[in-house]
């Protein structure tokens, strides 16, 4: 089992950045993060495989989102610059088992207990 643990969401206005953070139990594979809205579905926002680093951006924060991860302390962020009102959503830490950078939902095994980002016109 893995536990991770999300931080870094709050209140901000439209152009601000925030940088979300996740630290994992112990050591991890493929991670992302995913955002949901009240009603929709969950949605990628950002994956990084392992060992490479290979990314993944959804197409609407490609340029304003940057996903990382720091191995040694088993921790993975998402800075977030460039903050929309449609950026608001709560945001998810994942890890799956595998190696390749995955998008989708099913393919991931552990989950954070998520973060809330709002962003104000």
């Amino acid at each position: 089992q893995v536990q991770l643990v999300e931080s870094g969401g709050g209140l901000v206005q439209a152009g601000a950045s925030l940088r979300l953070s996740c630290i994992a139990s112990r050591h991890t594979f493929s991670m992302g993060w995913f955002r949901q809205v009240p009603g929709k579905e969950r949605v990628i926002v950002a994956a990084i495989a392992w060992p490479d680093g290979s990314t993944y951006y959804l197409d609407s924060v490609k340029g304003r989102f940057t996903i990382s991860r720091d191995n040694a302390k088993n921790a993975l962020y998402l800075q977030m610059n460039s903050l929309r009102p449609e950026d608001t959503a709560v945001y998810y830490c994942a890890a799956g088992r595998g190696l390749d950078v995955r998008t989708t939902e099913a393919l991931y095994d552990y989950w954070g207990q998520g973060t809330q980002v709002t962003v104000s016109s």
